[in-house]
């Protein structure tokens, strides 16, 4: 289980069992601070009652020491965070410690007087852990770990894949939590801890609490909003240097991502202003035009005088990716800016082993396009008929998506839009469903309506989406639509692309925005500070603006994008044909031949662009072909493996 992991943690592995107590716990280490063995997992607490493994980092662990060290506790044998959390554990009891810790991180921890095991999560999810039950009720064995393929090497997997995830899955573009694509096995969820003992394990029943709620801050800061801009600046601003500060702790090179836009352009800012020397960045740039942001990166960067590093991928480069993809995200995930993060975290591991990036931006300040649109358009919902909304959605339609984008440049709703076409059509394709400002949140977030899904599930499991209510506690639509995401969106895509991509080349990533102390602050902003005259992140761009200039910053939201869909109809289409083929769908029998098969029609006919629905089922079943023949993957001149990818 733990050689299955080994891409996470390339420097050191060791396993530590009981087995008396039927427990083993595993490690593979990716040294970031204390190099030596004395940092060495499986760890043993000073007291011999705890024993953990442990995924992340603490970036305060040196404060809490000195408030350990008060207590009388001095006799440290290294000098890495993961001693000082068992010291904290041994001295205030893990939710004690978990309350004090500033860090992202996955651990379990073995108490051998109780002879209880304590899965945790951090409180934004930056870490991944999964666990869940394998073999028969008879011999079942409770197991986890950070990625689904330790898992799968244990001697008693065979979990059927979930049918009803599948719908899941190919509506959101990734499987919500608490699920898996796997019967029996979760994710535990972001502020989580779950605890179980041996009887639990022959129940197949375990207990989870949260420790720390995302809701909660949102509410508590809604309720204690600042008053004063300038107060409201200078809090977020000392909240994201602390941030920043905290997680420049290594004992090796680290970096940032550098997009050149607001977000990892502030967080460079804040290094480069707290470095002696020259932060190194790194843009990955594409040759496709409209995809690429290498160009405003190095403006960026040369102002604030980083050792930058531009790396032109090309298409074939970017292509050769792909094959990857459902070994690297182990369940299927259909977030195509994946590729490019893939690319870009193989080229930072060559210089760094941590780098820092400006994740979490748009949903703690405002970011995204639907913030914006979704309650201006949401207003007038209540009051159009519903045969109105059909005639605009259909008059939307019948312009082309290439017409829209030739408007891009012209302001619209007082902002300017990049992707344009693909926004419009989206819209106009939801107007004839939607009601409401929620409705149309809904509809945003997911790619297939609950009824078109093509799956051949047989239920439909609820998700956040329809269990997370706030409607009575949230006035502002934007501040209700930043909490759904900070809470589904962020933890399972956006997170775990980062996370899988750059664990895959043995990097670590840092977010300082997931600081819960920056979270904090941001909710304690009122949404004027957020969005403002058709601008996002009104507060952070005010923060960016002291140390860069605006005109390197002002341009449209373009993401992490590559043209996926042009692909699919040129260099990649010989390769989706065979994943799409009828018979294949037909004899794997998980989707329903038929609607695939038409949108595949329209989207190579450019009747329509259904990029996003068909990279879903793509996903899927690369994914599927993977798991089917994982042998494969180590003859890759077989006539097999070509016929895959």
């Amino acid at each position: 289980m733990t050689l299955a992991l080994r891409h996470r943690g390339p420097d050191a592995g060791a396993a530590w069992s009981d087995p008396e107590a039927g427990i083993a716990l595993g490690h593979r280490r990716l040294a970031i601070l204390d190099l030596s063995e004395r940092g060495a997992q499986p760890m043993h607490s000073a007291c011999g009652r705890y024993v953990v493994t442990f995924n992340g980092e603490i970036y305060n662990h040196l404060a809490l020491r000195k408030e350990l060290e008060e207590r009388g506790i001095v006799h440290w044998r290294g000098t890495s965070d993961t001693e000082t959390l068992l010291a904290g554990f041994a001295a205030w009891g893990v939710k004690a410690t978990l309350n004090r810790a500033v860090g992202m991180f996955a651990f379990g921890l073995w108490d051998r007087a109780e002879r209880r095991l304590t899965l945790v999560r951090d409180r934004f999810g930056e870490k991944p852990l999964y666990y869940g039950w394998v073999g028969h009720r008879a011999r079942a064995a409770f197991v986890f770990g950070s990625e689904l393929k330790a898992l799968r090497a244990h001697h008693g997997f065979d979990n059927a894949i979930d049918r009803d995830v599948v719908a899941l899955f190919l509506r959101f573009c990734y499987v919500p939590a608490p699920y898996s694509i796997y019967k029996d096995i979760f994710k535990l969820e972001p502020g989580s801890i779950l605890t179980l003992d041996s009887a639990d394990v022959e129940r197949r029943a375990c207990v989870i609490e949260n420790y720390w709620r995302y809701e909660d801050v949102v509410v508590a800061g809604l309720a204690n909003p600042v008053r004063d801009e300038r107060e409201g600046l200078e809090k977020l601003e000392h909240a994201l240097r602390e941030a920043v500060a905290g997680q420049l702790m290594a004992d090796f090179p680290l970096g940032a991502f550098l997009s050149g836009g607001v977000d990892s352009s502030s967080i460079v800012a804040l290094m480069q202003a707290q470095s002696s020397r020259p932060v190194k960045t790194f843009t990955a740039g594409f040759d496709e035009a409209g995809f690429d942001e290498a160009p405003f990166a190095a403006a960026v960067a040369r102002h604030l005088g980083t050792d930058h590093q531009e790396i032109r991928v090309s298409p074939a480069e970017t292509l050769a990716v792909i094959p990857n993809l459902p070994t690297v995200y182990d369940e299927p995930f259909a977030d195509s800016s994946q590729i490019p993060t893939y690319v870009i975290c193989e080229i930072a591991r060559q210089s760094v082993t941590v780098a820092l990036s400006g994740d979490a931006g748009d949903e703690l300040l405002g970011g995204y396009s639907r913030y914006l649109l979704g309650p201006r358009l949401g207003g007038a919902l209540g009051w159009t008929p519903e045969g109105l909304r059909k005639m605009v959605g259909a008059g939307l339609l019948g312009v082309p998506i290439e017409g829209w984008n030739r408007l891009a440049h012209v302001s619209f709703l007082g902002r300017r839009f990049a992707l344009l076409g693909d926004k419009v059509h989206k819209l106009a394709a939801r107007l004839e469903t939607v009601e409401t400002v929620d409705d149309l949140y809904n509809s945003v977030v997911t790619q297939w309506g609950p009824d078109e899904v093509p799956a051949l599930s047989t239920g439909c499991l609820p998700t956040k989406l329809d269990t997370v209510r706030i409607e009575h506690r949230i006035r502002e639509a934007a501040h209700r639509m930043m909490l759904l995401d900070g809470v589904t969106y962020l933890p399972d895509d956006i997170l775990a692309k980062v996370d899988r991509a750059a664990m895959a080349a043995s990097l670590e990533t840092r977010v300082p925005m997931l600081d819960h102390r920056v979270a904090e602050v941001a909710w304690q902003l009122p949404l004027s500070m957020k969005i403002r005259r058709g601008r996002s992140k009104w507060a952070l761009r005010q923060i960016l603006y002291r140390c860069v200039p605006a005109k390197l910053i002002e341009r449209p939201k373009a993401g992490f994008n590559i043209p996926v869909g042009q692909w699919l109809r040129g260099p990649l289409r010989d390769w989706a044909e065979v994943l799409l083929a009828e018979d294949r769908l037909r004899d794997e029998g998980f989707l329903d031949p038929a609607p695939v098969r038409a949108l595949w029609r329209e989207h190579l006919a450019e009747k329509r662009d259904w990029t996003d629905r068909l990279w879903t089922v793509i996903m899927f079943q690369a994914w599927l072909a993977v798991q089917a023949s994982e042998q494969i993957l180590t003859q890759p001149n077989s006539k097999q493996f070509s016929e895959i990818f």
